[in-house]
């Protein structure tokens, strides 16, 4: 009894936080923001929702399935099902506490698969080091074209680019300094750290070693391809986003993208970040906040649900 108690108390506490921050923000919306937002939900086309949402899906789908050519370097032949809501159990645990969801991810994989939890934890920090150099290639992409727009906007916010890319040279000087630290200092403390993460390493380098590496590169692309598809489909559910550009959409998938990964699965931060974006580019902040609302409420609808089935099935297919 206590067992199951305890299993639901983990799946309805993420599931009430995240209900009672979605009622927060909706309290610090005025009444006439609301009504906005309430007609484009009514007159959204919920075509491009279930596409946009089938997008979605793909993703976790590329996402578990390229788990397995890590894991397989590593020597452990994983079932798919326990990769895939693995995944989707993650997801759903990221609207708690960011990003603890890959924790959650691991430890599961050692309960139903008897995978050491550092290298599966290794394997997973390999994918975000994967994910994170295909966002900067987006974020590249994105500034560059857009770079006269953004300009003009940390002008008006009073904000010096000089400023910026100082502190940038100095993160990346620190990173450097750190990496010959860790490879070539012989310090009796860094090698006690070697040693004790020996496994998460070891599951961080598969990438390098592994054979199948060039389908674990494509599905990294492929599974970014799907988040930014996801996004661009459901433009269309509104008429006033139908139009839009793809460069505005590039945008939006950015900072879209730098809300939901600061953040407890883009609690709040979200809409927000949407509408600042569009309004940059003369889209009203009532379209731009009631589009992040939409996009937002339906991908976390979708999570949540997935994730949930993900955490009751787990035990049920591996109940041997």
């Amino acid at each position: 009894m206590k067992k199951f108690i305890r299993k639901w108390l983990t799946i309805l506490i993420p599931l009430f936080i995240g209900i009672g921050i979605i009622y927060y923000q909706f309290t610090t919306l005025t009444a006439d923001e609301i009504e906005k937002i309430k007609i484009s939900f009514q007159k959204a086309n919920y075509y491009y929702i279930l596409l946009s949402l089938a997008f979605a899906f793909l993703g976790f789908w590329s996402r578990a399935y390229r788990w397995k050519f890590a894991l397989n370097h590593l020597g452990y032949q994983t079932h798919f099902y326990n990769n895939f809501y693995t995944v989707c159990v993650s997801y759903l645990v990221n609207f708690t506490v960011p990003r603890s969801g890959e924790i959650t991810r691991a430890a599961l994989l050692k309960k139903y698969e008897n995978v050491p939890f550092d290298k599966a934890f290794g394997t997973i920090v390999a994918e975000r080091i994967v994910d994170f150099s295909i966002f900067l290639l987006f974020v590249f992409v994105g500034f560059v074209s857009q770079f006269d727009t953004l300009y003009q906007f940390l002008l008006t916010k009073n904000v010096s680019v000089k400023s910026i890319l100082i502190a940038a040279l100095c993160g990346v000087i620190l990173f450097v300094i750190f990496v010959l630290i860790w490879i070539y200092a012989e310090w009796k403390i860094i090698l006690k750290l070697k040693k004790k993460l020996s496994g998460l390493i070891e599951g961080m380098t598969t990438i390098l070693k592994m054979e199948n590496k060039w389908k674990y590169i494509f599905h990294s692309f492929f599974i970014w391809f799907t988040y930014l598809m996801m996004f661009y489909v459901a433009i269309f559910a509104l008429p006033e986003t139908a139009e839009m550009s793809f460069n505005i959409v590039v945008m939006g998938f950015i900072f879209g993208s730098l809300a939901v990964g600061f953040s407890n699965g883009g609690l709040g931060a979200y809409p927000f970040s949407i509408a600042l974006i569009f309004g940059l580019y003369g889209i009203s902040n009532d379209v731009g906040t009631a589009f992040g609302w939409l996009a937002w409420t339906s991908q976390t609808i979708f999570t949540i649900l997935l994730g949930i089935i993900s955490y009751v099935f787990l035990p049920i297919l591996n109940r041997k």
